[in-house]
């Protein structure tokens, strides 16, 4: 891949990036935490969900940025009714830094827009590489939560991204399909890559009861099949509002706060926010970039 060296990768090759590197070590003293949220399919509400969560963690006094990895048809830009002139392609190529590409939504949530360049991270040059690790690096300071939406699917870079996040949210409906291809996602993680920890997050059920039965199929399957720990992270309701927000371009946590998917949306980003922050040096985002560099050399899915 040839990259033009602009004023982004001019900034980041005035630093030794090993120096840096220990610079923020010390000067952090809360790792971000690193969040991907996935689904097995297409149509299961994960981006609307990556959008409400990161939202709600906002309205708690949490930094939180959103980084839309759904390289071939990203759309959070669209659930929150905003349209960016610039994207990570613009990192990449140099013309701009991470924090010129950054967008301001609702609660101070800010949004990462995505490209497709950032899938072929393993052909950069060790300098390129190393940009793009400061360009991230450089937010950490001012983060507590980075979610990754990924898009649907196991694709190579689907894979790549929830092996570099520390924890991984799995949505599923009540379909088939869903549960079927959640699974066919936990077993490629599990069985290839060692990954054994999982949250479930289901969506657009009718009642928590039936969100919690969808949980204990998918866990009955898992059990009896891989060696893989499931937690269950909660259930969003169906409701009109849900339809509602999208069609209005506002978030349902904001346009519908009282809302029944709202109110449960605020419970699992309550749940979220208590889990463990782990403080080793996974929890620094230039080491999720790193990873993703680096899984993107070896990975080997259709």
């Amino acid at each position: 891949m040839m990259l033009i060296m602009g004023r982004g990768w001019r900034k980041a090759m005035h630093k030794q990036p090993d120096q840096a590197a220990g610079i923020r070590k010390m000067n952090k003293t809360t790792p971000v935490r690193v969040i991907a949220i996935s689904s097995g399919k297409g149509g299961a509400g994960k981006t609307n969900l990556s959008v409400n969560v990161g939202i709600a963690l906002a309205q708690m006094g949490r930094r939180v940025a959103l980084l839309d990895a759904d390289m071939g048809l990203a759309n959070v830009d669209i659930l929150l009714g905003i349209y960016p002139k610039f994207n990570l392609s613009h990192v990449l190529s140099g013309d701009k830094t991470l924090a010129e590409i950054m967008l301001n939504g609702p609660s101070g949530l800010r949004v990462i827009p995505g490209a497709s360049g950032i899938q072929k991270m393993a052909e950069l040059s060790t300098i390129e590489q190393a940009a793009l690790i400061h360009a991230f690096s450089e937010i950490d300071q001012d983060l507590d939560v980075l979610i990754v939406d990924t898009a649907a699917g196991i694709s190579a870079s689907v894979v790549n991204f929830a092996r570099a996040c520390q924890e991984i949210i799995v949505v599923v409906c009540d379909e088939p399909t869903s549960l079927t291809d959640a699974y066919a996602f936990i077993k490629l993680l599990n069985r290839d890559y060692n990954l054994s920890n999982f949250h479930v997050l289901t969506n657009m059920v009718k009642t928590a009861q039936q969100g919690q039965a969808l949980f204990q199929k998918l866990t009955k399957v898992t059990d009896h099949y891989l060696d893989v720990t499931l937690r269950f992270v909660g259930a969003v309701p169906y409701d009109d509002y849900l339809r509602k927000s999208v069609q209005k371009q506002t978030p349902v946590v904001v346009g519908f706060p009282g809302s029944k998917s709202s109110i449960a949306v605020k419970e699992i980003a309550g749940k979220i926010d208590s889990w463990p922050v782990k403080a080793q040096a996974g929890g620094y985002i230039e080491f999720f970039i790193e990873r993703m560099i680096q899984y993107d050399s070896q990975i080997s899915v259709p």
